[in-house]
């Protein structure tokens, strides 16, 4: 029966097999919000993700009944990884079927941890689809989220905060399948009904809140997104009772802010979170959620597993949306000293020029103009705004690039 004796069953099957991970006060952000705000570092649990809590769990609670050829699970990235490492540390053998366009990172990290990776299926639904299938011919199926195991596994996070911050008054969750907002939900509400919850998912695929909103488990579209951890077009069954009686809130958070929220982990707390680790400050830095003043909030730092490409084309991103990065074509008369009068102007006004580019086939240009394609480092919105009003000053045309 999945109750809070399940959850503290949980935490006494797999406490000395994992990390118990800290829980971070961050002045930076308490002041950028006016309110106290703490972060669950699951990104430094093994295997980057709070995933082997409950995959240890499940195989650990099944002991001898699990079949000789071990366990099946179906999973792109930290699902794999979580089963592929707890099926090494209980002994058995783990097959993980991943999408054929899995991350090459994440299939050699699965691999690395024990497991026997099949690629097959063109998403993460059809692959579990296909670890069903082979679960028929003797291996135990690990759902990476609709198992009352899973979900008291993951709620051995709760149990640690509550620990570490009993007067807490807000926690914020990544929202995917459901099974970790369930399990710290259930935890959390029986220890104190008075903490709210509040789950986190990506406007690319919002299958919780299509759930409450139809009071039914149901399948949604959904488009690409760099929080690939909480893209599940379907909550499970059992989390989503859960769900329903325990969370108090679901809001959605877009991409563009999810990759902000990537980006100012890093830059103030050094901190590398995968996109659906940093769903929950995206929540606050959108105004999604809104805290009181003073309130003590949890936001979970759910994984960190970002691939390297990703990560730089994330970076890239936010630090444009942040006005940190300024791309800008101006219009020059393509004489000699036009570009360093206009490179003059630019260091005058403290910009940095990264890359620049002379764009002279342009076929709307006259034969003695050229465009300069510039991308320049500011210090925010306010400094970008300062530079175009400058150039434009100064005569220069511009155009956006």
């Amino acid at each position: 029966m999945l109750n809070l004796e399940a959850v503290y069953e949980a935490d006494r099957r797999i406490r000395d097999r994992i990390l118990r991970t800290p829980l971070v006060y961050s002045p930076a952000l308490s002041q950028m919000f006016d309110a106290e705000i703490h972060l669950k570092m699951e990104n430094l649990q093994k295997t980057g993700s709070f995933k082997i809590r409950g995959a240890l769990n499940t195989i650990m609670a099944r002991g001898e009944r699990l079949p000789p050829l071990g366990v099946v699970a179906g999973s792109a990235g930290n699902h794999a990884q979580g089963v592929a490492l707890a099926a090494r540390q209980a002994g058995v053998p783990a097959t993980i079927i991943m999408p054929q366009g899995a991350s090459i990172s994440k299939q050699e990290a699965t691999r690395n941890y024990g497991g026997k990776v099949i690629l097959e299926g063109q998403s993460v639904s059809e692959s579990i689809a296909a670890a069903r299938r082979l679960a028929r011919e003797g291996r135990a199926f690990i759902h990476p989220f609709d198992d009352p195991d899973i979900i008291a596994g993951q709620g051995t996070i709760a149990l640690e905060i509550m620990a570490d911050l009993p007067d807490v008054d807000t926690v914020l969750v990544p929202v995917g399948g459901g099974g970790f907002i369930a399990g710290i939900a259930l935890t959390v509400k029986h220890l104190n009904p008075a903490v709210r919850i509040i789950g986190v998912e990506t406007t690319a695929c919002p299958s919780a809140s299509t759930a409450l909103e139809k009071q039914a488990v149901a399948c949604v579209p959904s488009q690409p997104s760099i929080a690939d951890g909480i893209n599940v077009r379907q909550v499970g069954e059992t989390p989503f009772e859960i769900i329903r009686s325990k969370v108090d809130e679901i809001v959605c958070v877009d991409e563009d802010r999810i990759a902000a929220a990537i980006l100012l982990l890093m830059e103030r707390k050094k901190i590398v979170a995968e996109g659906a680790g940093a769903a929950p400050l995206a929540a606050l830095m959108s105004g999604a959620v809104r805290l009181a003043k003073g309130n003590r909030a949890v936001l979970m730092i759910s994984g960190g597993n970002l691939d390297s490409p990703l990560l730089g084309r994330i970076i890239s991103r936010g630090l444009t949306q942040s006005g940190r990065i300024m791309r800008v074509g101006v219009e020059l008369r393509d004489v000699p000293g036009a570009l360093a009068r206009l490179l003059a102007l630019i260091a005058g006004q403290n910009a940095n020029v990264l890359h620049i580019y002379h764009n002279r086939s342009r076929r709307d240009l006259p034969i003695n103009l050229t465009v300069v394609e510039l991308e320049l480092e500011t210090r925010g919105e306010a400094h970008v705004t300062e530079v175009e009003q400058a150039l434009r000053d100064a005569g220069y045309a511009l155009s956006h690039c």
